[in-house]
């Protein structure tokens, strides 16, 4: 196997191990007054409905992944990359999280390299992500 395959295999695992005690960066700066009214919302009103559980999950597992793109990872609230994995249906989305995958843009490693998290915490994180990208 080349290292060209390898290497997204390698900054995941890395990345995932890496991030499990870090806390996640600062939000930036907020935008000036004539920013548009489009905004994604922020996490805090996406995450409502379960206490914003899904949201503090993923800010201290997926988001090393999910905010850069690392090894292919689609980015929070990106629509387009997005857009086809949900169309899979929330069951698939669910099993990719939970077990991981290794698909033609990268890879997911299982409970986004954090074991310890349970199925319905990594249920908690992927509904979070599904609602920033709708």
């Amino acid at each position: 196997m080349s290292i060209t395959r390898i290497l997204p295999f390698l900054l995941v695992g890395l990345l995932a191990a890496c991030g499990k005690s870090e806390t996640p960066p600062a939000a930036p700066a907020a935008a000036p007054a004539a920013a548009p009214a489009a905004a994604a919302p922020a996490p805090a009103q996406v995450a409502s409905a379960d206490g914003g559980k899904g949201a503090d999950i993923f800010k201290k597992t997926c988001a090393m992944c999910h905010q850069t793109g690392v090894a292919g990872a689609p980015k929070l609230g990106d629509k387009a990359d997005w857009g086809p994995r949900i169309a899979q249906g929330q069951d698939v989305l669910y099993k990719h999280a939970i077990e991981g995958f290794n698909g033609n843009k990268g890879a997911m490693p299982a409970k986004g390299g954090n074991p310890s998290l349970s199925d319905e915490d990594m249920k908690l994180a992927v509904d979070f992500i599904v609602a920033k990208a709708q």
